[in-house]
């Protein structure tokens, strides 16, 4: 059940659907894709000019490579983030209450194939009660929720007695460099929501990811010759010898559905995805080499003492050796496997306060207490391995995130934004309330 100050917020906040849908278009409406037209910095700069209209203390600024700390995520050397700034805007509690964190990404992924969009996806349009163009869902609809859910606070004079802090990030979808700056940069907060697409139900945490990448040498010959004996120097297929590698891994994979180790009660079984393979040289030689990309999801349980997937890597390292030796060609040329970075899980408890709070705020609005299992990577882990507990709440389903013709329900924005500002209530705790 609502408090009446909680009533009189949640009305607020649907008073001002129009506003929202506006919001969220316009956060749209920016090309924020890597190698797009570079627009983060001029989006960042609109959502600094609406916290600072509303009372928020407003930091925007440009980390330096130095700034990111020693970690296993997957970025490149020589990354930077010129024209790509992070925000931090503070509202001051009238003391004595916990410090919430609302944090949501403004870059985006491409748009590409373009030609299967009934819209452009950077000229947003409203149809049939939903935002599309890309990034709608994933996740400006997220950003614009949680901008106007401060606003409404802040407009009402609402007494929050912890500290509500603002940040939008660049740099989630690519690396995750923008909040681990963020993180790294001596935040402090007791909690945080992150509006990622989870489509109104929470996300407690998420499995981590490794990408690894293998390389098989072949010998190259003329595939239309009949065959050769490879121990006379005949050619060896790149391929053929890499489908041996890949059928190990998806036997490691379904083992991994079944061992406990491997599992958890929400976020699902650890995994292995094939996600890009390379081969070839022409089209009638046998190719030489192949290399073979895959997406690796590892659950709490299989990480090492420092949260992170050394102990999955030396498993899955274990079992491409274990192929290889069955076959005296990959015994001879061992396989080589490559691990260009390691984003690491968490998990709360339903009980964790940030968790009960937005669980709590979801039901008094009407909302089933819904957990969701198996969901994708999201900046929570970042910050909760930074002693930041931190979940998802947010508007749109992350099934339309990445599509073509993306979109968010309006009506999702609102509720999205009304849970918020309940659940930053009663996790601040309101003065005199």
């Amino acid at each position: 059940m609502l408090t009446p100050l909680e009533g009189a917020v949640a009305a607020a906040v649907r008073s001002r659907r129009d506003d929202l849908a506006a919001l969220a278009a316009h956060l749209v409406a920016f090309d924020t894709h890597p190698g797009g037209a570079g627009e983060e910095a001029a989006l960042q700069a609109h959502v600094a000019e609406r916290m600072r209209a509303a009372g928020l203390a407003v930091t925007v600024w440009e980390p330096e490579p130095a700034d990111l700390p020693p970690s296993r995520y997957p970025i490149p050397a020589g990354h930077d983030f010129r024209g790509r700034p992070q925000l931090l805007a503070t509202a001051a509690g009238a003391g004595g209450g916990r410090t919430l964190l609302f944090n949501g990404h403004v870059d985006v992924v491409t748009a590409e194939p373009r030609t299967g969009w009934t819209s452009d996806p950077f000229a947003p349009e409203l149809r049939e009660g939903r935002l599309y163009g890309r990034g709608a869902c994933d996740m400006k609809g997220g950003v614009a929720a949680m901008l106007v859910a401060t606003e409404t606070l802040r407009a009402l004079d609402v007494p929050l007695s912890g500290d509500l802090v603002v940040n939008t990030v660049t740099d989630e979808e690519s690396t995750g460099a923008g909040s681990l700056a963020v993180a790294a940069s001596g935040l402090r907060a007791d909690g945080a929501i992150i509006p990622e697409p989870t489509s109104l139900t929470a996300w407690l945490g998420a499995r981590g990811s490794l990408m690894p990448v293998i390389a098989v040498d072949g010998r190259a010959g003329h595939a239309g010759l009949a065959p050769v004996d490879r121990s006379t120097g005949g050619p060896v297929n790149a391929i053929e010898k890499m489908q041996l590698v890949l059928a190990a891994l998806l036997g490691l994979r379904d083992e991994w559905q079944e061992r406990r180790d491997a599992r958890h009660p929400v976020l699902g079984a650890a995994g292995i995805v094939p996600t890009g393979i390379g081969a070839g040289e022409w089209m009638v030689s046998v190719p030489a080499d192949c290399t073979l990309s895959c997406h690796v999801q590892y659950v709490p349980a299989q990480a090492d003492a420092d949260g992170c997937g050394t102990r999955v890597e030396a498993e899955v390292e274990a079992c491409v050796r274990a192929a290889a030796a069955a076959d005296p060609w990959l015994a001879a040329h061992p396989p080589r496997v490559s691990w260009p970075g390691d984003v690491p899980p968490a998990f709360h408890a339903p009980d964790e306060p940030i968790a009960a709070a937005t669980l709590d705020a979801m039901a008094a609005l009407g909302l089933e207490r819904a957990v969701a299992s198996q969901t994708t990577w999201f900046d929570g882990p970042t910050f909760s391995r930074a002693g930041i507990p931190a979940i998802a709440f947010g508007p749109g389903d992350i099934g339309r995130a990445h599509a073509v013709d993306e979109y968010v329900p309006v009506e999702e924005l609102v509720r999205a934004a009304q849970v918020l500002a309940v659940a930053a209530m009663r996790f601040c705790g309101v003065a005199g309330g």
